[in-house]
């Protein structure tokens, strides 16, 4: 009998923020990064997301190489440190909804996976606070106790579906039920339309769509030959994943 096993992302859908830029606060608090480093090179874009004339994924791929940077031969303690006081003052910070599909997982015996572009360090030490079965973070690379510099990513999404196969075939998870998700998305507060992208071959990608209160997802699935209702519809396109996320939520953003 296979398994039932949960996959929750956790910057923005468990964790209100991005646990890399809250540990950089941090480095930057207790003076492990100097801070005019972000004056000079991430200030700038944050204030223009801050005011909403920047977009966020900029700020986060700046603040992500500056990171990166400033971490170089840092001691694994003051890291370990640094994230143990990100943990203790920031975790709790969840949503609400999702805290609650986490405790009702874990409740009926299924497999909670945690997946995040943020370090593994930060990763492991989230997953282990809410109990999580497993974990998955961008692996960064210590020799002799120091960050070489080197980092693994988990950021992207083909990183991110090989680490959800590998965690099918290590689990013994029932992949066929993945549908189920979507609907969660939806249930975050603020949130209107819930959008799951599920690879089912070579260059086709199955779309599921859910609104919570007035979109009409059935117009997103229509304009590639789908269909549904106004609350549920899906379809599918015919290109790689990151073609097809970017199709559908240009799509999606004219509905809301």
């Amino acid at each position: 009998m296979k398994n039932i096993g949960a996959f929750f992302d956790i910057d923005g859908t468990i964790y209100r923020d991005s646990l890399m830029v809250e540990h950089f606060k941090k480095l930057i608090k207790y003076e492990i990064v100097d801070q005019r480093a972000w004056v000079a090179h991430a200030r700038d874009t944050f204030l223009d997301w801050d005011k909403r004339q920047g977009n966020y994924d900029d700020y986060l791929l700046e603040i992500c190489d500056l990171y990166v940077h400033s971490l170089l031969n840092v001691d694994k303690n003051c890291i370990d440190f640094t994230s143990d006081q990100v943990i203790a003052l920031k975790a709790e910070r969840v949503y609400k909804y999702t805290r609650s599909r986490i405790k009702w997982h874990l409740d009926n015996g299924h497999k909670v996976i945690f997946i995040s572009g943020s370090p593994n360090f930060l990763v492991e030490k989230m997953a282990k606070k809410y109990n999580a079965t497993d974990f998955a973070g961008s692996n960064y690379v210590f020799e002799d106790g120091r960050f070489n510099g080197t980092v693994i990513p988990m950021w992207d999404s083909t990183s991110k579906n090989l680490a959800i196969d590998n965690f099918v075939e290590k689990y013994n998870i029932d992949f066929k039920d993945i549908d189920g998700i979507v609907p969660y998305a939806r249930d975050i507060e603020n949130v209107e339309i819930g959008i799951l992208l599920k690879e089912k071959g070579n260059n086709e990608i199955k779309v599921s769509l859910r609104s919570k209160s007035y979109a009409n997802v059935s117009k997103i699935a229509k304009v590639f030959s789908g269909g549904g209702h106004m609350r549920a519809s899906g379809c599918t396109i015919n290109d790689n994943i990151e073609n097809a996320k970017i199709k559908i939520i240009k799509e999606a953003l004219k509905e809301i």
